[in-house]
């Protein structure tokens, strides 16, 4: 994984552009705002509080005209960030310690964070109620990308439940994130880890039953936080604080709003989906605790990461809490 990421900063060093960005968000524009470009690592449901700041305004009143940006992957996020074609990246942080490890001067510093659970679950074809980890020996199972935070939450579990994922499975990883769940329908796997709307979408249609949260399963993980260049850290300061201001006061309407408030409000962001579903899923994510009630990204969850990191072979040497998290602006923020 550390190879992908040296790769991505010497194609963004000769100029290579890597990302197609398709811009939504800010309902309103204005010339007196400043304009941030927030790029995510994919638009789900699962990210409700940002959703929540966009839609309530909450970034136009801190003066922010912001652009948000489907990254489609924490690698592509990533680029987008070191070649300055995003302002802000919200990922997983192993994608900031992967870059610093790689030797990156303006590398990316964790300034924010969202997720505090896995936010994907496991499909498989029929219901089990009485599902159990092992029942996934000698399955097939569409998983997510090496060295991403999907990928290795799930094998962190399954190392748990005494299970090598190496031997006792197959994870099939050739299938773009995104696009597992239409594979899924046509595909032989027995299982799928999808993040919703898809994992509900699969129950709708009938061609799946979600089993399990890797969430509730893997415990309290650091999984997504918002992070930008060094060198825009130090030359935005305000901006990056009226941001987090903002996701602060996202996080807060959701975690005092009901599921159904919080449904109306971010539906926008999701015109395929009807309320209902919406809020059948921001209840699925209240019940596991999914968002912090502060964006402070504390030491001792960087170096659960780090942990989990090691323990998936993708890191060799530890990266100091102190060279990639800044929590100033989240302590203002959450004042």
């Amino acid at each position: 994984m550390r190879k992908a990421y040296r790769t991505i900063i010497m194609a963004v060093l000769t100029g290579a552009s890597l990302l197609s960005l398709t811009a939504c968000g800010s309902k309103t524009k204005s010339s007196d705002l400043t304009p941030v470009k927030l790029n995510e690592v994919a638009h789900s449901i699962f990210y409700a509080p940002q959703y929540a700041a966009i839609e309530l305004g909450y970034f136009e009143d801190e003066g922010i005209d912001l652009t948000l940006v489907n990254g489609a992957g924490a690698d592509k996020v990533m680029t987008a960030l070191i070649s300055g074609d995003a302002d802000i990246g919200f990922m997983g942080s192993e994608a900031s310690i992967y870059t610093y490890a790689n030797g990156s001067q303006d590398y990316a510093v964790n300034f924010a964070q969202l997720t505090q659970r896995a936010g994907n679950f496991l499909v498989g074809r029929s219901d089990q109620p009485d599902f159990k980890w092992t029942d996934l020996k000698g399955k097939k199972v569409l998983g997510g990308r090496a060295g991403g935070m999907p990928e290795m939450v799930f094998e962190y579990i399954l190392k748990k439940n005494g299970i090598n994922p190496a031997t006792d499975l197959t994870i099939d990883q050739s299938i773009n994130f995104g696009l597992t769940a239409a594979a899924f329908t046509s595909n032989d796997a027995d299982y799928t880890v999808e993040f919703e709307p898809f994992a509900t979408g699969l129950e709708k249609e009938g061609n799946g039953f979600v089993v399990a949260s890797l969430g509730v399963d893997s415990g309290y993980i650091p999984y997504t936080a918002y992070s930008a260049k060094k060198s825009y850290l130090e030359k935005n300061p305000a901006t990056i604080q009226k941001f987090t201001n903002a996701i602060q006061k996202g996080l807060e309407y959701v975690n005092s709003h009901t599921s159904e408030e919080i449904a109306k409000v971010i539906q926008p962001q999701f015109k395929e989906t009807d309320v209902k579903t919406i809020a059948a899923i921001v209840d699925r994510y209240k019940a596991q605790d999914t968002w912090k009630k502060d964006t402070v990204f504390n030491k001792d969850s960087f170096e659960l990461l780090e942990n989990i990191l090691e323990e998936a072979g993708q890191l060799k040497d530890r990266v100091p809490y102190e060279n990639l998290v800044i929590t100033e602006y989240s302590e203002k923020a959450a004042k």
